[in-house]
């Protein structure tokens, strides 16, 4: 969720602007995808240390995880200040350190009865879709309508954040999330980043120029992966139920 506080400044910095890089979405679309092959790489990585030495994974699991937000914020940084000769490789890593910290929920996936490869291809594809339609929805959004959605957005991400945060402190102390609640919150967040992802088409081109496409397709690839996380997780809880 380290997306959470970049959105918000996003959000800022675009509110009440014009167009200032028409052409950055188009410019980071390719960039996007070579992130989301390169995480799909990291999670086989993950998958195959897993298997192979489980406790040697528990330990490269938080080496990365950690690795992962510093390297999100310093690559962010840069990308932002459109030095991309040194955000690209920066932003390589961060998406295979990505990967490798989803190889976790990928392995539960695929020992989930009723979820498994299928549910794999259904989150991906889910996020296809909402892709497509957000670009439709968002692009066209007048000036009103995508800043009342971004707000709205915007406090709904903090909510989220609150909640999980929540469950991460009781889960120290052994108390498990109900089904029902896992469901809600899954669905919940589903329909959040669906909604964060309208928002994108509408913010990115008003917050960044055309050559800091690095950084709007760090923002895109942030929506699209914690999109197919929560698809995942309510695909989980719904088929992980006694």
């Amino acid at each position: 969720m380290s997306n959470t506080s970049n959105f918000r400044q996003i959000m800022a910095e675009a509110k009440g602007q014009s167009l200032i890089g028409p052409n950055v979405i188009k410019n980071a679309l390719p960039y996007l995808g070579g992130g989301l092959v390169l995480t799909a790489a990291g999670t086989f990585g993950g998958l195959s240390v897993m298997q192979g030495n489980p406790g040697l994974f528990m330990t490269t699991f938080w080496a990365a995880l950690i690795g992962n937000f510093i390297l999100f914020f310093v690559a962010m940084r840069v990308a932002q200040s459109g030095n991309n000769a040194t955000a690209l490789p920066l932003l390589t890593l961060y998406s295979l350190l990505s990967g490798y910290t989803l190889s976790g929920i990928i392995y539960l996936a695929l020992q989930t009865s009723g979820v498994g490869i299928q549910g794999i291809g259904i989150a991906a594809l889910g996020c296809g879709v909402t892709f497509v339609v957000a670009r439709s929805v968002g692009s066209n959004l007048s000036e009103e309508d995508g800043i009342a959605l971004s707000k709205t957005v915007s406090l709904a991400l903090i909510g989220l954040v609150v909640v999980m945060l929540l469950q991460v402190v009781l889960g120290f102390f052994g108390i498990i999330t109900p089904t029902f609640l896992e469901v809600a919150i899954s669905a919940f967040g589903v329909l959040l980043f669906a909604g964060v992802s309208v928002v994108d088409f509408f913010v990115l081109p008003r917050t960044y120029r055309d050559d800091q496409y690095l950084a709007a397709s760090l923002s895109m690839y942030l929506t699209y992966i914690n999109l197919f996380i929560f698809i995942l997780r309510l695909l989980i809880a719904l088929n992980g139920r006694d």
